[in-house]
C-alpha cells in the first residue's frame, strides 16, 4: 500500500514536471553564458536610460547582437498540439 502510494506521489511530480507546471526551485539558478550575461546587462542599462540609443546599438555590434533577433538564455519549452 505505501508502494503504491509512493509511486503515485512520484508519478504525479514527474507528470508536472515534464508538463512545465512545476519549476525549478528559486535559489536554483540556472547558468548563463557571459555573452547572455553581458547582453541582459545592456539592455538592462538601455532600459533605465544609462546609455543611448548610439551607445546601445554600438555596445550591440561589438557582442556580435542584434536586439530582437533572439534572446537570452531562458527555459525554452517546444509547444504540444
Amino acid at each position: 500500500m505505501f508502494v503504491l502510494f509512493l509511486l503515485l506521489i512520484l508519478g504525479t511530480l514527474f507528470l508536472l514536471r515534464r508538463g512545465g507546471h512545476l519549476h525549478s526551485p528559486p535559489w536554483a539558478t540556472p547558468h548563463r553564458s557571459p555573452e547572455a550575461e553581458a547582453k541582459r546587462l545592456l539592455a538592462e542599462r538601455f532600459a533605465r536610460g544609462d546609455i543611448s540609443s548610439d551607445d546601445f546599438l554600438e555596445r550591440a555590434s561589438v557582442l556580435n547582437w542584434t536586439p530582437g533577433s533572439d534572446t537570452w538564455e531562458t527555459s525554452k519549452r517546444k509547444k504540444r498540439r
